[in-house]
């Protein structure tokens, strides 16, 4: 959990245990499910911030951020299956195969491609120790050979393992989502670029084949709520004013450098507008938003849950929702928006 990406002060021990754990039983207490914990070198390491919290709280799912070079296969899935049986099931996995400062932790600078095989090779990895023994799998990046687990993952209904989480939409991205992942992120994007990311991502499935169940779909984006209509749109323009003047922050990637291809997407939708559909403020991207913060679904509780409830009708079923502070928003949305958003699935 990381302050001041979306123009908020860093406060002091933001990432003690006590402050974490105290956004973790707000979210159990305010009806969400869990939280998405973001990885990249020089912020704390995921699985150890989702350890000590899964020991604090009754129902918080972790969503655990981690990436490949990083971690190596056998290593994280024997973590992974560890978390998930002393946790009773809680463990949620997001795969992030964006670039980040490899050096840092040993590894050499790769191209987007020389990434991408790897993660792909990850993923076909991971998976099978959870339900299988004496596992052996030889890649160009990366290879194991009889690796058998101790613990094993909760099973529970068609649960079997951990739920794995990507994102990415460069085409081989997409190709390893349609036949790997188990949910699909997309940032957020206007209706029409995710129903057409979905129809393009099921037909890749069919024609790529797809050994797991069908593929699934989830929005990551910065929900910005308030009271009423007019009191969102005022807070929401200050804001950005403000992100102006203060100039670029840590997180932000400005419009002409090179981006991944999603973040170059969400880029790209200021040249349509600064709002589009109902409510997407596509401004904040020009000064400081990064990722989930790029574009905003701005409202009263009632505006920003119409415009979830149609990215659902396109076939969304997990949403990983957030604005800052946390813990005043985890209230708020938690009081306001969530009652108007069940029976989906929510996340923080």
């Amino acid at each position: 959990m990381r302050p001041g990406h979306r123009g908020d002060d860093t406060v002091q021990d933001h990432n003690s245990l006590d402050t974490l754990t105290s956004h973790a039983e707000a979210l159990e207490r305010h009806g969400w499910e869990g939280a998405l914990l973001g990885t990249g070198w020089g912020r704390p390491d995921t699985f150890t911030v989702a350890t000590a919290l899964t020991a604090r709280t009754t129902t918080f799912q972790p969503l655990i951020a981690i990436r490949p070079g990083y971690w190596r296969p056998a290593q994280f899935t024997a973590a992974a299956a560890t978390l998930d049986h002393l946790s009773g099931g809680r463990v949620l996995v997001n795969i992030v195969s964006g670039k980040d400062d490899l050096a840092a932790y040993g590894e050499a600078e790769e191209e987007q491609s020389a990434r991408g095989e790897r993660t792909s090779e990850f993923l076909q990895i991971v998976r099978r120790p959870w339900t299988e023994e004496h596992v052996s799998f030889t890649g160009r990046h990366l290879s194991v050979d009889h690796a058998t687990l101790g613990p094993q993952p909760v099973v529970r209904g068609a649960r079997r393992n951990p739920r794995l989480y990507f994102g990415g939409a460069s085409a081989a991205a997409e190709r390893m989502a349609a036949t790997q992942a188990d949910v699909q992120l997309f940032w957020g994007e206007p209706f029409d670029g995710v129903a057409e990311r979905i129809d393009r991502l099921k037909r890749l499935s069919a024609e790529l084949g797809r050994e797991h169940a069908p593929l699934e779909f989830g929005l990551r984006v910065t929900t910005f709520v308030r009271d009423t209509t007019e009191q969102a749109w005022a807070d929401a323009e200050a804001k950005v004013a403000e992100l102006a003047e203060r100039g670029p922050r840590e997180g932000w990637l400005p419009r002409d450098r090179p981006a991944a291809v999603g973040q170059q997407r969400l880029h790209d939708l200021a040249e349509r507008g600064d709002v589009l559909d109902e409510n997407l403020y596509t401004a904040p991207g020009r000064f400081g938003g990064g990722g989930a913060g790029t574009t905003w679904l701005v409202g009263s509780a009632e505006d920003v849950a119409r415009s979830l409830r149609r990215y659902q009708a396109l076939g969304v079923t997990h949403f990983v929702l957030s604005d800052t502070p946390y813990l005043r928003e985890i209230e708020r949305q938690g009081s306001q928006l969530l009652p108007l958003l069940r029976p989906a699935a929510v996340a923080l």
